[in-house]
Protein backbone atom coordinates (compact mmCIF):
# COMPACT_ATOMS: atom_id res chain seq x y z
CA UNK A 1 0.00 0.00 0.00
CA UNK A 2 1.25 3.46 -0.84
CA UNK A 3 1.85 6.05 1.67
CA UNK A 4 0.91 9.57 1.70
CA UNK A 5 4.63 10.48 0.78
CA UNK A 6 4.95 8.33 -1.90
CA UNK A 7 1.12 9.68 -2.81
CA UNK A 8 2.78 13.07 -2.93
CA UNK A 9 5.56 12.39 -4.66
CA UNK A 10 3.86 10.73 -8.02
CA UNK A 11 1.41 13.54 -7.67
CA UNK A 12 4.12 16.08 -7.54
CA UNK A 13 5.52 14.79 -10.83
CA UNK A 14 2.59 14.59 -12.57
CA UNK A 15 1.00 17.91 -12.04
CA UNK A 16 5.12 19.52 -12.69
CA UNK A 17 4.97 17.59 -16.25
CA UNK A 18 4.14 20.24 -19.04
CA UNK A 19 1.33 18.81 -21.72
CA UNK A 20 2.59 18.29 -25.01
CA UNK A 21 1.60 20.07 -27.84
CA UNK A 22 1.92 19.42 -32.04
CA UNK A 23 2.07 21.51 -34.71
CA UNK A 24 -0.60 20.58 -37.71
CA UNK A 25 0.02 21.39 -40.72
CA UNK A 26 -3.31 21.24 -42.59
CA UNK A 27 -4.25 21.08 -46.45
CA UNK A 28 -5.00 23.57 -48.87
CA UNK A 29 -5.39 24.38 -52.07
CA UNK A 30 -3.35 27.50 -52.96
CA UNK A 31 0.24 26.93 -51.44
CA UNK A 32 2.53 24.82 -53.96
CA UNK A 33 4.40 21.82 -52.72
CA UNK A 34 7.86 23.57 -53.14
CA UNK A 35 6.36 26.64 -51.04
CA UNK A 36 5.60 23.99 -48.15
CA UNK A 37 8.76 22.15 -48.24
CA UNK A 38 10.68 25.26 -47.92
CA UNK A 39 9.24 26.44 -45.57
CA UNK A 40 9.00 23.35 -43.25
CA UNK A 41 13.09 23.27 -43.62
CA UNK A 42 13.58 27.07 -42.75
CA UNK A 43 10.89 26.32 -39.77
CA UNK A 44 11.09 23.50 -38.42
CA UNK A 45 14.56 22.55 -39.05
CA UNK A 46 13.44 19.65 -40.92
CA UNK A 47 15.77 17.78 -44.21
CA UNK A 48 14.53 18.43 -48.06
CA UNK A 49 13.47 14.43 -47.66
CA UNK A 50 11.17 14.71 -44.45
CA UNK A 51 9.49 18.15 -45.36
CA UNK A 52 8.67 16.48 -48.69
CA UNK A 53 7.37 13.35 -47.16
CA UNK A 54 5.28 15.69 -44.77
CA UNK A 55 4.17 17.60 -47.74
CA UNK A 56 2.80 14.84 -49.19
CA UNK A 57 1.17 12.89 -46.70
CA UNK A 58 -0.47 16.34 -46.14
CA UNK A 59 -1.58 16.15 -49.23
CA UNK A 60 -3.00 12.70 -49.39
CA UNK A 61 -4.45 12.24 -45.84
CA UNK A 62 -5.20 16.08 -45.18
CA UNK A 63 -2.94 16.98 -41.94
CA UNK A 64 0.52 16.10 -41.00
CA UNK A 65 2.16 16.81 -37.15
CA UNK A 66 5.38 18.77 -38.23
CA UNK A 67 5.90 19.57 -34.62
CA UNK A 68 5.81 18.83 -31.13
CA UNK A 69 7.10 20.55 -27.77
CA UNK A 70 6.27 22.77 -25.24
CA UNK A 71 3.37 25.37 -26.18
CA UNK A 72 5.61 28.35 -25.95
CA UNK A 73 8.22 26.62 -28.30
CA UNK A 74 5.72 25.96 -31.04
CA UNK A 75 3.99 28.99 -30.96
CA UNK A 76 6.65 31.33 -32.73
CA UNK A 77 7.25 28.24 -35.33
CA UNK A 78 3.31 27.82 -35.85
CA UNK A 79 3.21 31.61 -36.20
CA UNK A 80 6.15 31.72 -38.49
CA UNK A 81 4.21 29.46 -40.65
CA UNK A 82 0.67 31.10 -41.06
CA UNK A 83 2.75 34.06 -42.07
CA UNK A 84 3.55 32.45 -45.70
CA UNK A 85 -0.27 31.72 -45.58
CA UNK A 86 0.33 28.04 -44.86
CA UNK A 87 -2.31 26.70 -42.83
CA UNK A 88 -1.32 25.59 -38.95
CA UNK A 89 -2.65 25.11 -35.61
CA UNK A 90 -1.36 24.04 -32.51
CA UNK A 91 -2.82 21.16 -30.78
CA UNK A 92 -2.33 19.91 -27.16
CA UNK A 93 -1.60 15.81 -27.33
CA UNK A 94 -4.86 14.27 -25.27
CA UNK A 95 -3.57 12.39 -22.46
CA UNK A 96 -5.14 9.29 -20.72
Amino acid sequence: MATQEQYQEVTAVLTAESPTYTIVLWNDDVNTFDWVIQALVEICDMTENQAEQCSLIVHFKGKCIVAEGEYNDLKPKCSAITDRGIQATIEQVATR
